[in-house]
Formats: C-alpha cells, structure tokens, sequence
C-alpha cells in the first residue's frame, strides 16, 4: 500500500536542518506501518521500541537522559546496534513513556546525527500531564486515513488516477462510470488502513463494516480509559451525535442534538478532547473571506466532520446495497458522507485553512473556504448534479472571488469564475488551483 507521506518522510531523511520527527494522527491511521515501511525501504537498520505496556523502558528512562546512555539501553532494547545515519530509531506509543518524548529534545540540540522518529495517538501526546514537550526541538508530520487518490491506487486505479491528475477531461467523462463506482465504494469503504487492505483482498463490504465497526468499538474504549471520568458521558453523546448533526440542512453545529438543554459550556471540553484525539475536525465559520482568514473567525459557529467518511457510513448505519442504488449514496443524510469526503481530502492535500462561511440571516451558505497562496476560494458542494444554488451567487455578487469552484456528479466545466469539478476529480484540484 503507498501512503504520500512516505515521500515526506524522505524529504525529513535528506534535509540538512533534520530534527526528531513526531508523527501526530488518531489511532490505526497507519503510524506504526509507516515508520516501519520507511525504515525498511531507506536505511540499512531499523531499531524499533514499542513503549506501551513497556515497564522496562519506564524504568530505563526514569534515570538521566544522558545521549550515550540513552542509546546503549535502546540498542539493548531493540536488538540492534544504533548507528548514526544508517539506522533508524522509531519510538511507537511514546506518549507511554513522557521521559522518552522529553529526550527528542535533547537528541536535537546535543545527538542531531541520529534519525529518530516517534509516533503515538494524539489520546496521550496531546494530553498526557506528565509531558515536558519539546517545543520547537521536533519536527511535525499529520497523517490522515488514505485519501481517494491513495484508495485509487490501492485498488489497483493508478491508470486512471493519472487521467485525473493530467487533467484528461474527455477521457475521464467517456469512463465517469467507473469513476463512480469507485468514489461510491470510497465513500463506504473509507481510507482506514486496515479496511482498504481487508477490501483490496476480499472485496466483501460485511467485511469492511465489520472491522469500522471494530475501530468505532476501540475508539469509545478509549474515552473511557484515556478521558476524564466526568467528561466521559458528554464525549459519547458528542460522538454519537455526528451523524445527525451533518444530516441536518443547516449543518452548524447545535448543541440541543446531543441533549435538549444542552449548553455550549457542558461540552467544550468533550470537543476539545475529541478534536485533539484526532477523532474529529472541527471548521469554523468566517464572517468574512478576508486575508489572512482566521482574522474573521467565529469560534461560536462550527460544523464537526468525523475522521474518516468510511467510519462516518458505519456510525450512520448505511447499507452496502445503497451503492447499489444509482447514485443515492450522494444524497443519502442530505449529502453528509459528500461533505465529509471533500473536508476529508483537503484534509490529506493540506489545502489549509478551511473555514465555512454563512450571510448572518442565515439565507446563504458557501460549504469550505480555503486558502491557497494569497486567494481566498470559495467551495461549494453538489451532492448531485442538480446545480440550481444561489449561495455561490450571492456569494460571488458581495466579494467578487477571482476564482469559485462548485464540486458535484456533474461533467467538467470551465466558466472562467467558477470551476465545475466532478467529485471523482477531487485529487486534481491541487494542481488547478495553482
């Protein structure tokens, strides 16, 4: 399976200003498949230390974090002699041991020779309260489910990734068809690693559900072992009220769909701790698309999209055969799983920030606002290919955008203002942006 972040991590490995690498993502993302598979692949050695329900590593870095002392007891661990340049050390679940995360700083400012990368659910790197963090002493990479240009590839696409990504409009409309099955399957089948190997070999959807389901299982376990007890029940009724909430027309967030009477305050925390997990996105409202865009941010308007749009059709309790229904797995919960696939892949290409942006009576609503160099770009999302909408005009008649993009089912069109894009075609907006 290629994941992108595999080039990103070769770029870390050759850069001359090389610090220890902390890749950040919510559980069963991939972490600990990527590190071993780059190590595998761009260094003589690997030395691996797993630091959960590891009480001799606990122990081990108790005592001082001395560089030589620290390498010898690693070397010990992993059953591999530790050599600058040519090995790789990985710490996975390092947010078990804080004293192991401390001392990426002290490799950076007295040991940089050494390539160290540490991984660990965002559940205890973000929070843990024992941890000194090195800041400004590591490095950062984010890593998301595959996106649908990863999927294409895993199943076996890359010829007609490549027309997307060449921008062969005659061609990709000739083959829409098995465009869309494959973007319906995404939609279903999700970019969890696990899910998407287990489809790639199977191809049985109950399959599929069966390990989303399991995922959705550990994550709720989670709450209980890693959040506060008091914060515990708020965290489920949030989670559990993802679905509804994005199947509403209006899909800013309200707080009365987790619980009538609910209030902002109750739930802050269970926000936070879910948004810091990794386990959910949250995009804020702009009043305004001005530069730079969170200078118009309201933090009191919010849309929350989950991690993953395969998880999102599980939680939902789609059916398998809805794929087979034309083109209803779109429209089904008023376009959510749409939604969540188009956030979930700006997500994976770093089209960052995104905002959403509403007129304050409420009569208009543009879905994302992204910023790519110094343009401010208004998306707007089609669940189908019924394009009748006046937000994008009325948008358009206040600001005036050099550039608007609508994303739907429909063909590919440049109107010079506004770019139709087909779904399917997402992977290719990159490269028309810039």
């Amino acid at each position: 399976m290629y994941r992108q972040a595999l080039d990103k991590l070769k770029e870390w490995k050759n850069s001359s200003s090389r610090m220890p690498l902390v890749i950040r993502g919510a559980r069963q993302v991939g972490k600990t498949w990527l590190m071993k598979e780059f190590g595998r692949k761009t260094y003589k050695k690997v030395a691996y230390i797993n630091f959960e329900g590891n009480n001799r590593m606990k122990r081990f870095f108790e005592s001082d974090l001395e560089i030589l002392r620290i390498i010898r007891g690693l070397s010990l661990e992993a059953d591999c002699n530790i050599e600058p340049e040519n090995t790789l050390v990985i710490f996975d679940e390092v947010q078990e041991v804080p004293r192991a995360l401390t001392s990426l700083k002290y490799f950076q400012e007295n040991a940089p020779q050494y390539h160290i990368i540490a991984a660990g659910s965002l559940l205890g790197v973000a929070l843990h309260p024992e941890t000194s963090f090195p800041v400004g002493k590591v490095s950062f990479l984010e890593l998301f489910p595959l996106s649908f240009e990863e999927f294409m590839q895993a199943m076996g696409m890359q010829k007609y990734l490549d027309l997307l990504l060449d921008q062969e409009w005659d061609i990709t409309t000739s083959f829409k068809d098995r465009y869309t099955e494959i973007l319906k399957q995404y939609f279903f089948i999700g970019g969890m690693p696990e899910v998407v190997a287990a489809f790639v070999q199977s191809q049985d959807y109950n399959k599929v559900r069966e390990i989303q389901l399991r995922i959705i299982a550990a994550y709720e376990q989670d709450f209980s072992k890693h959040a506060p007890n008091e914060t515990v029940p708020r965290i489920r009724m949030l989670w559990n009220s993802i679905p509804s909430q994005l199947a509403k027309e209006n899909k800013k967030f309200i707080y009365g769909l987790v619980r009538d009477g609910a209030r902002a305050r109750d739930y802050e925390l269970a926000v936070m701790w879910l948004t810091d997990c990794g386990l959910i996105h949250k995009i804020n409202r702009v009043t305004k698309p001005g530069l730079p865009l969170r200078s118009y941010e309201d933090t009191k308007a919010f849309k929350l999209y989950m991690l993953d749009t395969g998880l999102l059709s599980a939680l939902s309790g789609l059916e398998a055969k809805t794929l087979l229904n034309e083109d209803k797995v779109f429209t089904e919960f008023k376009g959510a799983l749409t939604e969540q696939y188009v956030l979930q892949q700006f997500k994976c290409e770093k089209l960052l920030p995104i905002f959403y942006w509403s007129a304050e009576a409420g009569i208009s609503e543009i879905d994302f606002i992204i910023q790519t160099n110094s343009r401010i770009i208004p998306v707007e999302v089609k669940a189908s290919e019924n394009l009748r909408a006046k937000s994008i005009k009325i948008y358009r008649e206040k600001y005036s955008p050099e550039i608007s993009v609508r994303l739907s089912m429909s063909d590919y069109r440049d109107e010079g203002w506004l770019i139709n894009l087909p779904l399917y075609a997402l992977p290719a907006l990159p490269e028309i942006l810039s």
